[in-house]
């Protein structure tokens, strides 16, 4: 009897032991699919996504400064998200937060050597980082992943933003991330006056996925080197995804791509992070 209570307890400890590891906290399952992509990759061309896990919001400060120990935002709040961060600040976090929670560590990161695969001028560090391939620790989402999450994924709406056709309902843009809504043109000078800034994470309505913040708020590194969709190995620059409370609509759009030198950190450049399942 009591090996049978014993064979029991210990089932039940595996059971749960295992729904917690397919379940990571504040990490939403993506489930993959094979798209044709038109608009934004050339015409006919194909790829498989695998299930993926993705942020339900933007890393926020308290996270960062748990793992990092130190908080380099420009705006400071523990519910807000994350900025002033380079891409290698971004490799850096997840490597550090993999460990902590007992993952294995997604990048190898040599700050001794050059890489090669960098071509920019500006970049003044230009560590070599390459992936440990099968780790399950934390990682930035590729672009594809990123935008594949962005519009919803299998649950997709085909929106132009991420969740909404109605902008102020899912994004912190230029416009409503102040003291008033502002009209016009884009005028930075005007921005800071009227006290533009981040949000706290998951203050507009989430996506399909119940993802919240992939359009607005803070910009979001990816992993890949920005130029020819999918195809580029490297390049001058990575690509960061999104748009942000700085910028206009149209980078809030989830189509939309854009760039910085790696090295680089913005009062509107933050990130979000993945599992690979």
């Amino acid at each position: 009897m009591q090996k049978k209570f014993i064979f029991i307890l210990t089932a039940i400890i595996i059971f749960i032991s295992a729904c917690m590891q397919e379940k990571p906290v504040n990490l939403v399952l993506v489930k993959g699919d094979t798209i044709i992509k038109k608009k934004i990759i050339r015409y006919g061309k194909s790829i498989t996504i695998p299930d993926f896990y993705i942020g339900r919001y933007e890393i926020t400060q308290k996270e960062w400064i748990e793992v990092m120990g130190s908080n380099p935002s420009n705006f400071k709040d523990d519910n807000l998200p994350v900025e002033m961060v380079s891409w290698y600040d971004c490799i850096e976090y997840c490597n550090k937060r993999s460990i902590k929670e007992g993952l294995k560590s997604y990048y190898n990161i040599d700050k001794n050597k050059k890489d090669p695969n960098n071509t920019s001028e500006y970049d003044n560090l230009k560590w070599t980082v390459t992936i440990n391939e099968g780790a399950n620790g934390y990682r930035l989402p590729t672009e594809v992943e990123w935008e594949y999450a962005a519009r919803g994924g299998q649950k997709k709406k085909s929106y132009t933003y991420s969740g909404s056709n109605n902008i102020d309902e899912v994004a912190w843009f230029w416009q409503n991330s102040g003291d008033k809504v502002l009209t016009g043109y884009w005028n930075y000078q005007t921005i800071e006056n009227n006290h533009c800034k981040t949000k706290p994470v998951g203050s507009k309505a989430p996506n399909e996925l119940g993802l919240y913040d992939m359009s607005g708020n803070v910009r979001e590194w990816c992993w890949d080197w920005y130029g020819e969709y999918l195809v580029n190995n490297n390049g001058t620059d990575r690509v960061c995804r999104g748009g942000g409370w700085l910028g206009g609509d149209f980078v809030c759009e989830s189509t939309h791509r854009s760039f910085m030198v790696p090295d680089r950190k913005g009062r509107d450049l933050g990130l979000r992070v993945c599992r690979s399942k």
